[in-house]
């Protein structure tokens, strides 16, 4: 798709607005409700598909297809981010009312250095169509690997800081309170970072990682950088809300990660055979219809699954807990019995 130089300002500048009115509107440091985050989520998705619709007619069918597509693709995956968030809000003990501040910067540091990623990604694939190989490659180990991280089921796990974010506070210091809002302050006549600024270095750098396997995902089914970034612009923007809305839902999704490797899995394979095609081998291609329905039906089924193990394992407990009580109560019923 041809874009203008114009059309990429309009682009990032209508971004811009709606990131500027979603601070202006949650500017004050509160507790995030489940309504507020229900609302917000529905109006970025509904902006998402805005955008969709208008790719639709003024750039026809498949522009619109390969957004929605990637779209759905960096949602999906975005939402395995959001396990690490968890994981960053309680290392760093974060302050419900300043949570919602942490993810907004964290993510705007993070959707631009995606979009740098974004940039190199495009560039290298329009010079070196092999890449495409490697790409698919990666993507599908990575599957592999998330199955094997399924099966492991690790429970304590930990955040653990990357080198980037332990040098910055051995340069700067780190004070040892949050300061409200505050990303530095004078502590002893030395300027030092806060908490605040450092958990949303984490989670801006952090999502870096995540990129590496969402990025080659969704070049996977579409080459066009401008669909690849505002994808993956809507994707993130609407992660914050998210994050409150299905924070206490996200471990009853006990077989995301399967459905996530099913898709990674599939984009690879769909890469490999664009690969091939570009070689001259005659082989079939994977349509953008036939990518959006599968990895919508992965979605649906995981889900589904997901909250049928998770009941069925509450279930269990439950009647675990019962049986011991009962059992408890039968033998301190005993006379002679303590």
């Amino acid at each position: 798709m041809d874009v203008s130089v114009t059309l990429w300002v309009l682009t990032i500048v209508g971004l811009a607005a709606l990131i500027a009115v979603d601070f202006f509107i949650g500017r004050k440091p509160h507790e995030v409700s489940i309504k507020e985050a229900g609302v917000w989520t529905v109006v970025w998705i509904a902006l998402a598909g805005l955008f969709g619709v208008g790719l639709f007619v003024f750039r026809g069918g498949q522009p619109a297809g390969e957004f929605f597509a990637g779209f759905i693709t960096e949602k999906s995956l975005s939402v395995d981010n959001l396990f690490v968030f968890v994981l960053i809000m309680a290392k760093f003990a974060v302050p419900t009312q300043y949570q919602q501040r942490v993810l907004l910067v964290g993510v705007l540091i993070a959707l631009v250095l995606r979009a740098a990623f974004i940039a190199a990604g495009a560039a290298i694939l329009a010079s070196f169509s092999w890449v495409f190989y490697l790409f698919g490659a990666f993507l599908i180990w990575t599957a592999w690997k998330l199955i094997q991280e399924a099966r492991a089921d690790e429970e304590d796990e930990e955040f653990e800081e990357n080198k980037l974010l332990k040098a910055a506070e051995r340069r700067f210091g780190v004070a040892d309170r949050y300061h409200g809002t505050k990303l530095w302050i004078q502590e002893n006549g030395k300027r030092v970072m806060t908490p605040m600024l450092v958990v949303m270095l984490a989670i801006g750098t952090t999502d870096v990682l995540f990129a590496l396997d969402s990025i080659p995902a969704i070049f996977g089914l579409t080459q066009d950088p401008y669909i690849v970034f505002t994808a993956n612009a809507f994707a993130l923007m609407g992660l914050r809300q998210l994050y409150f809305l299905i924070g206490g839902l996200l471990k009853k999704l006990v077989h995301l990660s399967y459905g996530l490797s099913v898709i990674l899995g599939f984009i690879g394979v769909k890469l490999v055979l664009h690969a091939l095609h570009e070689s001259g081998v005659h082989v079939p291609e994977i349509s953008i219809p036939v990518s959006l329905g599968v990895i919508c039906a992965v979605l649906i089924v995981t889900t589904i699954t997901s909250l049928m193990a998770s009941r069925k394992q509450a279930a269990a407990e439950a009647a675990g807990v019962e049986g011991e009580g009962a059992a408890k109560d039968g033998v301190d019923a005993r006379p002679g019995r303590r």
